[in-house]
């Protein structure tokens, strides 16, 4: 029986973060949520099994979508996952540092759901 890869999602929005687990799941995916950017800190400290890939936005409760992207990227089992940043920021500066900080792609508010599956399935299988 083939297990179910799993995402991280870090969501701060309650109404997306529903939206994102029901469609993840339908799609096949165990889905982990963080309702802010604390929450998604600690799961990657206290988590030696990464998942397959993190889902984030940038504007987070507490700790911020950018201070994640770099979490990620220094912790040491962490490193090399992939991870698709969600946000509502459109400014060409906010695209290019979630870039420089370790995002593996960018997604733009609102969004489409099917192409963000594909950009999912792409960036898992890249990996």
């Amino acid at each position: 029986m083939k297990t179910r890869q799993r995402i991280l999602l870090v969501e701060d929005d309650k109404n997306c973060a529903d939206l994102l687990h029901y469609v993840l799941v339908r799609a096949g995916f165990q889905v982990d949520i963080a309702a802010d950017g604390l929450q998604g800190q600690r799961l990657i400290n206290n988590s030696a099994n990464p998942p397959a890939l993190v889902l984030t936005g940038l504007i987070l409760p507490y700790i911020d979508g950018y201070q994640l992207l770099q979490q990620v990227r220094k912790t040491e089992n962490w490193s090399q996952v992939p991870i698709i940043v969600l946000s509502s920021k459109t400014q060409e500066q906010d695209i290019v540092r979630a870039f420089q900080l370790g995002a593996s792609d960018y997604v733009t508010k609102p969004f489409q759901l099917g192409e963000l599956l594909a950009r999912i399935d792409c960036r898992i299988n890249e990996s």
